[in-house]
């Protein structure tokens, strides 16, 4: 509604996890960091938490759109199947047809297919977000999984990635083999009001906005004491003001704007 007035070419504030609008704080350039670090140097279980919105499936895209060439990838976006349907979606997001409904004959296929990435000389991740929703057993058998190796290599890098309920699941004495076999952990902390002010501003610039398209300091004060940092609630208080300035005909989105957005969103009375 209002990218004409702002002189964008598309919404700056857009939820989606696109990689383009990801915004390095010193937390996400940090698991970024260990993201890469871990499945390029085949350290086997990574873990990468977050609190809801704070930018974990964004991360994850750029990281995979970041990884060298010659790794093979999947993304498991909704992990709530059983042990069976969970080994079926990884076959089928590797782009293999998977050869029978039988759990051993997949585990087979897929060994099989790791052992020929292997060969030639791929390396092989996997990313299951939304972790902290597996089941027990089905976190057993992701860690089976991670069984599959040579003397030498693991055969297939798992990325964790979930809510801080993840890290309290996986310190149940249940899963304490899984939680053995994490190498590398990361988490997103939220934004300071210092990133806040940076990242508003960064995707204002990838959207295409000018320098006359300028968020207040006391109204970034404001969007950062009632988004707690989180990058998906900046987003959402962000978006009202910008709209709420359109209203107001005025480039300049100030504390008037963002108080608007805040009644708007029933932030504030």
């Amino acid at each position: 509604m209002y990218l004409d007035f702002y002189g964008l070419s598309e919404p700056p504030f857009n939820i989606t996890p696109d990689p383009r609008f990801l915004f390095f704080s010193s937390s996400h350039r940090e698991a970024y960091d260990h993201l890469l670090y871990g499945i390029e140097t085949r350290r086997g279980f990574i873990q990468l938490t977050g609190e809801v919105g704070s930018g974990k499936t964004t991360l994850c895209r750029a990281a995979l759109a970041d990884l060298p060439s010659n790794t093979r990838t999947a993304l498991i976006l909704n992990p709530a199947m059983t042990e069976t349907q969970l080994l079926r979606a990884i076959l089928q997001d590797f782009g293999l047809v998977p050869r029978s409904r039988d759990r051993l004959s997949q585990i087979n296929q897929l060994n099989a297919f790791l052992l020929e990435q292997l060969a030639t000389g791929n390396n092989v991740a996997l990313i299951i977000d939304e972790a902290q929703d597996l089941a027990p057993t089905v976190l057993e058998q992701i860690r089976l999984l991670n069984n599959l190796e040579t003397d030498q290599h693991k055969l297939m890098q798992i990325v964790l990635v979930g809510q801080p309920e993840l890290e309290r699941k996986l310190a149940s004495p249940d899963l304490r083999q899984l939680r053995q076999r994490v190498i590398v952990r990361a988490h997103l902390g939220p934004l300071t009001e210092e990133e806040t002010a940076s990242y508003i501003a960064h995707r204002l610039r990838v959207a295409g906005a000018d320098s006359r398209v300028v968020f207040e300091r006391r109204a970034i004060r404001l969007v950062h004491r009632y988004s707690g940092g989180i990058p998906r609630l900046i987003n959402t208080i962000a978006d009202h003001a910008m709209l709420a300035g359109f209203v107001n005909r005025s480039l300049l989105v100030g504390l008037r704007e963002v108080k608007r957005s805040l009644q708007h969103l029933e932030l504030v009375r």
